[in-house]
């Protein structure tokens, strides 16, 4: 009987052909509300992200990468189901994630994949529950959730309690208005020591920085690579940075003059009423502690990255980096997310970083989608595509022939908005539509739709909107003829 592993041509086979078909770890690193434009690796000289540049140079980094919804929740199903806002029909927040529904846990389970997420998941409305009962599995053999920093008794302030009690009153970031409408409807007392809501502007964290947040999804995540042992796993790390209110550790803040920081440009109609809300030291107050959220995430990413090579798995493992939607950041006159998903909201950083060389490092410049996420990594574990899966596995080279798509989709209720190279066009409930020239100096700001010289143009987009919705159908198999 011939030994696979005696030295020999048919051994060396044997061992080639076990390296060739072993499945790779799969780890997201999922941040909350930033824009694309937040990671030096994608040109922003002022901020410092370079644990995140590191990882965009050893991998491929996706230019222009659109999620489908403008907000948390459904934005994040999408993604993680491969499928659509409409498909799923969840288009805005409150709605809670069918437990049945089939993510990426539940494609990878058949396959060997022990699964976990550790901080935000956000399946569940999460201003109307008691924090401190099980949460669902949706296919994870591994739940630590925490959807909001230390606002609830939850897995994250658990953690706390356990390294830091004294710490306890100070990781809040203040009770969602939501959650206090219902904890006085149910006369209900937390007993957690809430802040006032803060503002758009930036505040300290109060408690020392190994205590964030952030640093618990770090340690956790950590924790559960150093204690994985056998076979596969999933582990998708969901960091609430940099979502707003804009808190961080002082040292972070300190990386960052607010004085040095830009502001946006705006055309003459916009600066006309910017107002004090919106005027130049707001707006790089805000961007100050925006900033520094993201290079708090930077840092214990790039712990988080040396995890893998300590434990030597980094070879094995796929890490994927992206957010769920971007932030106005004053832009529009607007602070937060929301329809009709202009690019500093819908377009969002996507890292990937294969093992073992199976794409040269590029920066990818075609068009891709959230929803082409799971197939990607599905493709990437020799797992078979589902027929309900509605993206494609992403391109991984800047060939024209590679290309996917000619556009991106964005779904909202009672809206959708389709993005592009040139244009982004938005079509509302009752009818009306807007077309913007991204190409024109402040095109993002001026609608066209009614310009004579754009009608043919806007024609196209609204053929292109229809090709997409008659592509995105899936009607339910039949079993027979009739």
């Amino acid at each position: 009987m011939r030994n696979g592993n005696d030295g020999s041509p048919a051994g060396r086979q044997d061992q080639e052909t076990e390296r060739a078909m072993k499945r790779p770890n799969i780890l997201i690193l999922y941040t909350d509300q930033q824009r694309w434009d937040a990671l030096g690796a994608n040109g922003n000289s002022e901020i410092r992200t370079p644990n995140l540049d590191r990882l965009s140079a050893q991998g491929l980094n996706y230019q222009r990468f659109f999620v489908q919804n403008p907000v948390c929740m459904p934005s994040r199903v999408s993604m993680l189901s491969g499928q659509y806002p409409s498909q799923l029909r969840i288009t805005h927040m409150g709605v809670p994630v069918p437990e049945d529904l089939l993510t990426l846990p539940g494609y990878l389970r058949n396959y060997g994949y022990q699964t976990a997420c550790i901080g935000k998941l956000h399946f569940l409305p999460h201003a109307n529950r008691d924090h401190r009962e099980v949460h669902p599995a949706y296919g994870f053999d591994h739940l630590e959730v925490s959807d909001e920093p230390g606002c609830y008794e939850d897995a994250y302030r658990a953690w706390v309690r356990h390294r830091a009690p004294g710490e306890l009153d100070k990781i809040s970031c203040g009770l969602p208005p939501a959650a206090e409408v219902w904890q006085g409807t149910l006369h209900i007392a937390d007993d957690v020591a809430h802040p006032e809501m803060r503002g758009p502007g930036t505040t300290a964290f109060e408690a020392g920085s190994d205590l964030t947040h952030t640093a618990f999804v770090a340690e956790q995540t950590m924790d559960y690579i150093g204690k994985h042992r056998d076979g596969p796993f999933l582990c998708i790390s969901g960091f609430y940075s940099p979502h707003s209110p804009w808190i961080a550790p002082q040292e972070y803040l300190d990386l960052y003059d607010p004085a040095q920081l830009s502001v946006p440009q705006f055309p003459a109609c916009i600066e006309a009423r910017r107002g004090e809300r919106f005027g130049d030291e707001a707006l790089r107050l805000a961007k100050q502690g925006y900033y520094a959220m993201v290079s708090e995430v930077d840092h214990h990413v790039g712990r988080i990255l040396d995890c893998l090579e300590e434990r030597g798995i980094a070879e094995d493992t796929v890490v994927v980096f992206t957010s769920d939607h971007g932030e106005y950041l004053g832009e529009y006159l607007r602070f937060d997310k929301g329809f009709p998903g202009e690019d500093c909201i819908s377009r969002v950083p996507m890292l990937i970083r294969w093992p073992n060389g199976i794409a040269e490092p590029e920066a990818i410049d075609h068009i891709v989608e959230a929803v082409d996420v799971v197939p990607t990594l599905l493709q990437s574990a020799a797992i078979p595509l589902a027929g309900r899966l509605q993206g494609r596995p992403l391109p991984t080279s800047n060939d024209p022939e590679a290309r996917t798509r000619e556009s991106a989709l964005l779904e909202d209720t009672g809206g959708k908005s389709l993005r592009t190279d040139r244009y982004r066009y938005v079509l509302r409930a009752g009818g009306q539509e807007q077309l913007y020239d991204l190409e024109a100096t402040h095109g993002q700001y001026e609608d066209i739709s009614d310009e004579e010289q754009y009608a043919e143009t806007l024609s196209e987009m609204r053929g292109e909107l229809a090709r997409r919705m008659l592509e995105m159908e899936r009607p339910l198999p039949r079993t027979w003829p009739y």
